[in-house]
């Protein structure tokens, strides 16, 4: 990605989802000091229409060249600064699908002084002009990228500047404490003497408030990003069955012959509001057929990978030794529910107590189930949360508190203020570093290089 962005420069881009035959409308952004002339320069807007900001025109873009008509088109104008990226703004809404939004966009980019953003770049002119801070900017890419209803939520609280508020309370008051240091230290002798413990508590306070947002955000992560669980256990134990239980819908082959799941089947759903990708794994067992054997050597490797593992077992069989050497085969950091499935058969007493028991038949114990993979990541309490962290800001949150945490060990070794102050001035430049306070070039280009086009 360039490292350089000009504002003197035109930028446009598509700006919605564009595949053939899906959507009616697609949207061709352009910002820049002469996006309206540019608009101009490849439309015929019929009568009377008044180019005012905030105003939809209705016209045709034309190849002006061989006086062709691409496309039927509305024209949204916003002059600056009243627009996304603090400059003249000017999208066209033409018809979906491939052929005629890739059309207007070429006749946009026959323009003078215009290129095609980099991805992110309408976002990024939005920080340098002053219309989002760098966590807002974060946030709207979060809410694009948003794989639940919570996940959203988040990325809303983030729009709305609430990580930016809270990590600028928290930057404040440190310069507050800094501020009354140096002042020790450049007037000494004109000031009344600071009480270090006061200094301490102070920072201790902040600190605290800094680590419960990290807490808070590493949970969170769960909502973001979602959990991996892997349903394994020997072939016919209902594997197939409670993966589409779970889904409401046939994903996989359910018969009575043992290995009929050759593969690694996924599907994605949402339990208690965090995106869940559901593994049904080839049943595992002694075997001579190759093909089932590839499907068990990849449901091994599942179980090193999965952040949940269910390990289901038929409760009118009982525990078996098989099922045992499949418990020990799982990892021990790893998560794991131990389900007892088809209780709607004869259970035999010698069958090992199961941390849950189903019927994939009748859907007898669902409930319990889903309420036992939700428990293992205190999903209820991640429902609570209001505010969080992605993980460059969380990085940079863990970074502030290192550094005031030294601040404890310079204050039990009684050194100078001198000491004190150069781990507060390292942990609110982190927090700079995270609301766009204090932040290079080079680290916007990385930023925002994860973004989409057209954002």
């Amino acid at each position: 990605m360039e490292t350089a962005f000009s504002t003197e420069e035109n930028i446009a881009a598509i700006a919605s989802a564009i595949s053939p035959g899906q959507g009616a409308i697609a949207i061709v952004k352009i910002s820049g000091p002469s996006a309206i002339d540019i608009v101009q320069g490849i439309v015929k807007v019929p009568g009377n229409q008044i180019w005012d900001s905030h105003t939809i025109l209705y016209g045709y873009v034309i190849d002006k060249k061989i006086q062709r008509k691409i496309d039927e088109v509305l024209i949204l104008i916003m002059k600056a600064p009243r627009s996304f990226t603090g400059e003249d703004v000017v999208e066209i809404h033409c018809h979906g699908g491939l052929i005629a939004v890739q059309e207007v966009l070429t006749e946009v980019l026959k323009q003078p002084n215009t290129r095609r953003a980099f991805p992110g770049e309408y976002s990024q002119r939005a920080i340098l002009n002053g219309r989002l801070d760098l966590t807002q900017a974060e946030a709207i890419n979060e809410l694009i990228s948003a794989k639940s209803v919570k996940a959203a939520q988040l990325a809303m609280a983030g729009i709305n500047g609430d990580i930016a508020k809270k990590i600028n309370i928290a930057r404040e008051s440190l310069l507050d404490q800094l501020s009354e240091i140096e002042a020790r230290v450049d007037f000494e002798d004109d000031l009344p003497p600071l009480n270090s413990q006061t200094i301490l508590s102070n920072i201790t306070a902040i600190q605290e408030n800094l680590m419960q947002l990290i807490l808070d955000s590493k949970q969170a992560n769960l909502i973001r990003n979602g959990l991996k669980v892997a349903l394994i256990g020997r072939p016919n134990v209902g594997k197939s069955s409670i993966l589409n239980l779970l889904c409401k819908q046939e994903i996989a082959i359910v018969t009575d012959l043992p290995g009929t799941t050759r593969d690694i089947l996924q599907n994605e759903i949402i339990l208690g509001g965090i995106p869940i990708t559901m593994l049904d794994t080839a049943g595992i067992r002694e075997t001579n057929n190759e093909i089932e054997k590839i499907g068990i050597s990849l449901s091994q490797k599942i179980l090193a990978t999965a952040d949940v593992i269910i390990l289901i077992f038929d409760v009118s069989q009982g525990w078996t030794a098989d099922d045992e050497k499949l418990l020990q085969n799982i990892p021990k950091s790893t998560q794991t529910i131990i389900l007892g499935n088809k209780i709607d058969l004869e259970i035999k007493a010698e069958s090992k107590k199961a941390d849950v028991t189903i019927s994939a038949l009748t859907g007898k114990g669902e409930k319990e189930m889903i309420q036992a993979i939700l428990k293992i990541f205190n999903a209820t309490e991640v429902a609570g949360i209001q505010a969080a962290l992605n993980e460059r800001q969380l990085d940079l949150v863990t970074l502030a508190v290192e550094a005031l945490e030294k601040i404890e060990t310079i204050a039990a070794q009684n050194l100078p203020w001198d000491f004190w102050t150069i781990d507060l001035r390292e942990a609110i430049y982190k927090l700079g570093e995270l609301t766009g306070e204090e932040v290079t070039e080079e680290i916007h280009s990385r930023i925002f290089s994860k973004f989409c086009i057209g954002k």
